[in-house]
């Protein structure tokens, strides 16, 4: 009944690779995937969604998220594979200076024409990465999210 009001005004169907892709794509995390009860915001690149200027605020999980955002977090950013590829959830994820970290989501981007992913990886300053597909290390870019907002590609793929 919902479905064919929708319809009526011209909706068009769409499948969960294409909320996939969309999202990845706009840097949103997919609960479940990229984060859960075992993440916190901070992790999650959801540090603006936490208030802590207000003190007078009390909220579960304050004092333990205020003791993590002195501590060196996981950083949490957008990967972009140079070559032919898919990236998803599970790749490996190193840095020639020794970062490491884990693909939390992955897909083929028709906007950025690549691979892309998240990835949430130690501290770098690094730009340059390898992922492991299948056994093979495929060279890759660090790149802040989003990769694409309001239709505009936003990150640099050179």
């Amino acid at each position: 009944m919902t479905w064919a009001a929708f319809a009526g005004q011209g909706a068009v169907p769409c499948g969960l690779g294409c909320r996939d892709t969309l999202r990845i794509e706009a840097g949103l995390n997919l609960y479940g995937t990229d984060m859960d009860q075992t993440v916190t915001p901070l992790e999650a690149g959801l540090a603006w969604t936490v208030n802590f200027d207000r003190t007078d605020r009390a909220f579960n999980g304050r004092e333990a998220l205020e003791k993590q955002q002195a501590c060196d977090l996981p950083l949490w950013c957008g990967v972009v594979l140079v070559g032919k590829g898919v990236i998803r959830g599970g790749y490996e994820v190193t840095t020639a200076g020794g970062a490491t970290g884990v693909i939390t989501s992955g897909t083929f981007s028709p906007t950025l024409k690549r691979a892309v992913g998240f990835v949430r990886i130690s501290p770098t300053d690094e730009t340059d990465c390898l992922v492991e597909i299948r056994g093979r290390k495929l060279d890759a870019w660090l790149r802040p999210l989003p990769f694409v907002r309001n239709g505009t590609i936003r990150v640099d793929l050179s």
